[in-house]
């Protein structure tokens, strides 16, 4: 049998899982919508995953990352659980070692990271406000009638694009109003949303950050050929975007499990277990603790929010 390992990227829009061979190359992957729903999505992330595993491999590390990375790897049973940075940082590295820049807008934040020599110098991450990410531009392709996966193409094709306001979702979506009812040809008003997507971007995630190539674009964003193209043309640099950009995170993590690994194989056979969260408040001091209870089949095998350790 020949070793493999899986990572999994659990964030609130999008949940990827990627199995890594011992050399790091894929073995296979999905990428599925969450739907509010973590624990289902991975479960069916797994099933997807398990029909698509060649027989000849055996999973022996499980890594999670992602906002609900502490959840699911309680769930899966971890080897290792990671924040996003860490995870993206090394899956990117483990394809373009020269990486200084990182650049990441996923379905509802954006993060920028900043390297020398492999390791974090700095970062910041932006999770206040949805102007500028992936559901953003969703919501805008919808209001204009054009399908997402349209939408760099689209853009590429203006000359002229629309300056349109996006450092505030509601302030964005009334200029996009107002310049369509001026009539705005649409290839011009998505130019200009992709252009405003990277300027807000550099203005407050990237703000004061010293951004220098070689640069890596990845998140879901990164798929749109006009927010790279305003990336380029506003850094005056050439943006990296790998064919599996959208998994950086779940192959780091994957890596990750790779190097922290244990003596003990892994299945994915969970679709039938049951895992359920209560969440209850504690009154027995004035703390007031928000407990979150963890039940796997009906029996506790976790809690999370006490202050003082009773729980």
């Amino acid at each position: 049998m020949k070793d493999c390992y899986l990572g999994i990227d659990i964030g609130s829009i999008s949940t990827k899982g990627v199995i890594l061979d011992t050399e790091n190359n894929i073995v296979c992957s999905s990428y599925l919508w969450t739907e509010g729903n973590p624990i289902g999505a991975v479960k069916n992330l797994l099933d997807v995953l398990k029909k698509d595993l060649p027989e000849s491999y055996c999973i022996k590390g499980i890594g999670t990352t992602g906002s609900a990375r502490k959840l699911i790897g309680l769930m899966v049973d971890a080897n290792i659980v990671k924040n996003e940075i860490t995870a993206h940082a090394i899956g990117t590295l483990s394809r373009y070692p020269d990486t200084h820049t990182i650049l990441e807008i996923g379905g509802q934040d954006s993060k920028i990271i900043l390297l020398e020599n492999g390791i974090i110098t700095d970062y910041s991450m932006n999770t206040l406000c949805a102007a500028g990410t992936g559901s953003f531009l969703s919501s805008q392709a919808k209001r204009l009638g054009i399908p997402i996966e349209e939408f760099g193409t689209l853009a590429l094709k203006s000359k002229t694009p629309v300056k349109i306001a996006a450092r505030c979702t509601v302030f964005a979506e009334s200029d996009l109003i107002h310049k369509a009812q001026l009539g705005y040809e649409k290839k011009d008003i998505v130019a200009g949303l992709c252009k405003s997507i990277v300027l807000n971007y550099l203005n407050n995630v990237g703000k004061g950050k010293n951004i220098k190539g070689p640069i890596v674009f990845q998140g879901g964003v990164s798929k749109n050929r006009g927010v790279v193209k305003y990336f380029e043309e506003i850094l005056n640099e050439k943006i990296i975007v790998d064919e599996n950009s959208h998994l950086m995170g779940a192959i780091g993590i994957a890596i990750l499990a790779h190097n922290h690994k244990k003596d003990k194989s892994y299945t994915l056979n969970i679709k039938d277990i049951s895992f359920e969260t209560k969440g209850i408040e504690c009154n027995h001091c004035s703390n007031h603790c928000e407990l979150l209870k963890i039940y796997k089949d009906e029996k506790l095998i976790d809690s999370w929010g006490s202050k003082c350790g009773k729980y």
